[in-house]
């Protein structure tokens, strides 16, 4: 469903994951600056890092994935500069991502 070569964007704030497919579309434009439509993959946290929901959407609609770790939490990446309010990630970070695995050693770049 998927395709491989996609960007991934993780969103640095946490947000309120009962927030549906819409919410997920606006805070994509107004806090992160992109569009949801683009074909990029669109990472959020909640407040705890024990949930994360991830937006998708391709030429039929949009997806919404949700994940909650039996233990643990996610590591959410860090800013590359202040105020920045998302990072860009490759495929195999998102992979590690999802797994909960620490992602200190992946190279990143900053999103503005």
């Amino acid at each position: 469903m998927i395709p491989r070569g996609v960007e991934v964007y993780v969103a640095l704030d946490p947000i309120d994951l009962r927030w549906g497919f819409d919410r997920l579309c606006g805070v994509v434009v107004e806090r992160l600056g992109r569009q949801a439509r683009s074909g990029a993959l669109f990472v959020f946290f909640g407040r705890r890092r024990t949930a994360v929901k991830v937006l998708f959407a391709d030429r039929t609609g949009i997806s919404v994935f949700y994940k909650r770790l039996d233990a643990g939490t996610f590591r959410i990446p860090e800013a590359m500069i202040e105020g920045d309010t998302a990072r860009l990630i490759d495929e195999r970070a998102f992979d590690d991502l999802i797994d909960g695995l620490e992602l200190a050693a992946v190279r990143r770049r900053a999103v503005h």
